[in-house]
C-alpha cells in the first residue's frame, strides 16, 4: 500500500476544529487514492480558514466574488503531478475547507461536521486527480458517484450519517 502523507493546518479561529477531523481527513485522502487505483506515494495540504479568507482566494482564482465551502488548488494535469525529490512523492495540491461554511452547512443538510468535512475532503481530493464536475452533466453524475461510494466505503455516507436532531453549536 503507498504512503499518503497530508499536512494539515488550521488557518481559523472561528470554528473549533474538532478530534478526530485530522485522522479523518487523512482517511478521506487515503480512501480515494485507494479506490482510484492512484500508483505511487503521495502529497496533499489541507488548511482550514474562515469565510473571509476562502473569499479573498476564490475572489482572487476564480473571479468568484463570495465565500465558498472548499476550493482545490492541484498541482498536476492530465495525471502528470510534480514530484517531492526528498520523498520521491507525487505532490497532488492544495485542499482549503472554510470551517464556518462546512459547520453552516452541515446543520443546513441536517448531519454531522464530520460528514460534511469527509464530503469536503473527497471532493477536493477527486479534483485534485482531474476530475471536474462543472465541465458536463455527466461528469457531474461520475462524480458524484465516486464520491458517494467512497463515503459510503468510510461509513459517513449521506444515508449512514443523517442526523434528525440537528447539530449543536
Amino acid at each position: 500500500m503507498n504512503k499518503v502523507k497530508v499536512m494539515i493546518s488550521n488557518k481559523q479561529d472561528r470554528i473549533k476544529v474538532p478530534t478526530g477531523i485530522r485522522l479523518l481527513i487523512r482517511r478521506c485522502c487515503h480512501a480515494v487514492l485507494t479506490y482510484e487505483k492512484f500508483s505511487g506515494d503521495a502529497e496533499v495540504s489541507v488548511s482550514f480558514v474562515d469565510n473571509e479568507q476562502i473569499h479573498e482566494l476564490n475572489r482572487e482564482y476564480r473571479n468568484v466574488d463570495r465565500p465558498t465551502d472548499v476550493l482545490s488548488f492541484p498541482l498536476g494535469e492530465n495525471g502528470v503531478y510534480d514530484i517531492n525529490n526528498a520523498t520521491g512523492a507525487y505532490v497532488l495540491g492544495d485542499i482549503v475547507i472554510s470551517m464556518e461554511t462546512a459547520f453552516k452547512q452541515a446543520r443546513e443538510y441536517g448531519h454531522s461536521l464530520e460528514r460534511e468535512i469527509g464530503f469536503l475532503t473527497v471532493h477536493s481530493m477527486l479534483h485534485l486527480l482531474g476530475y471536474d464536475h462543472e465541465t458536463s452533466p455527466l461528469d457531474e453524475c461520475n462524480m458524484r458517484e465516486k464520491q458517494e461510494a467512497i463515503l459510503g466505503e468510510l461509513g459517513i455516507s449521506r444515508e449512514a450519517t443523517f442526523n434528525t436532531n440537528g447539530i449543536q453549536a
